[in-house]
């Protein structure tokens, strides 16, 4: 598997400094040309904080700051649980013992060695025998990952996870520094997508807008990266390994949640 490398300290600074990655992450509609270019970063090392306070030539210069958002210190179950205008991308028992959150970027690439290397595991052991529910929830840095969010969202439910994988497996054929949509319907395609779906469903304002909710929602909860995670009301912020999933998981299913909640670095 092809690893990503390190851009030099002087390159990584340019590809900050021209970044255009909306609040959201998610492009307005109107910012792309005909042939569906247009500047942006989707560099997968740039963290959500870092890569929405850079300034973007095509950010609105009457736009409200990003700082001051609401942040819930300690999230409630009710809190991270709220009703959402999106169905929840969820797999495994719903009464199970165990509920775990994630919060992924389609261009993150620890979420695509979370996916390669720890989910399935993860799948097998604790969700197809009833002792997980496991949550999928979007958290797109980047304009082309915005794009490619939206694709995955227009997909039929039953194809949500596969085609989640095969964004995730095929990163170093999309994945770039200027949204180029090609590229992602190549991906969407694979699992039987049309291009007048996928031309459809990026003209979909109402879909952008639920995403943003769903997004909002997460930065309220105090994500501010991916991958994050909650297990219960605990918000991980790491690559989760299988190792701290049994630590996390295991005392629960015995019914003794462990002690401490809150941030986990």
């Amino acid at each position: 598997m092809t690893r990503w490398k390190p851009l030099p300290f002087g390159v990584l600074a340019l590809t900050l400094t021209l970044a255009a990655c909306g609040a959201d992450g998610l492009p307005p509609i109107a910012s792309l040309s005909k042939d569906g270019s247009a500047a942006g970063s989707a560099y997968p090392s740039v963290s959500a904080e870092a890569a929405e306070e850079m300034p973007s030539p095509l950010s609105d210069p009457h736009a409200k700051p990003s700082g001051g958002r609401e942040v819930i210190e300690k999230p409630t179950l009710a809190d991270i649980f709220a009703p959402s205008p999106l169905p929840e991308m969820a797999w495994g028992d719903p009464n199970a013992p165990v509920t775990i959150v994630q919060y992924a970027s389609l261009t993150c690439r620890h979420c695509r060695n979370f996916q390669e290397v720890t989910f399935p595991e993860l799948k097998r052991t604790y969700i197809d025998t009833g002792k997980v529910r496991y949550i999928l929830r979007e958290f797109p840095i980047g304009r082309q990952s915005g794009m490619a969010t939206v694709a995955l969202r227009c997909a039929p439910p039953d194809k949500y996870l596969e085609l989640y994988g095969k964004f995730m497996d095929q990163q170093n054929n999309w994945v770039s520094q200027e949204v180029r949509l090609d590229p992602i319907f190549a991906v969407a395609e694979q699992v039987g997508m049309k291009r007048a779906e996928f031309d459809a469903c990026r003209e979909n304002q109402g879909m952008i807008e639920n995403l943003k909710w769903v997004k909002d929602r997460g930065r309220k909860l105090g994500i501010v990266g991916t991958p994050n995670y909650f297990v219960g009301d605990q918000l991980i912020k790491k690559e989760l390994t299988m190792a701290d999933i049994r630590a996390f998981v295991e005392p629960r299913i015995g019914g003794v949640a462990p002690a401490a909640t809150g941030s986990a670095q």
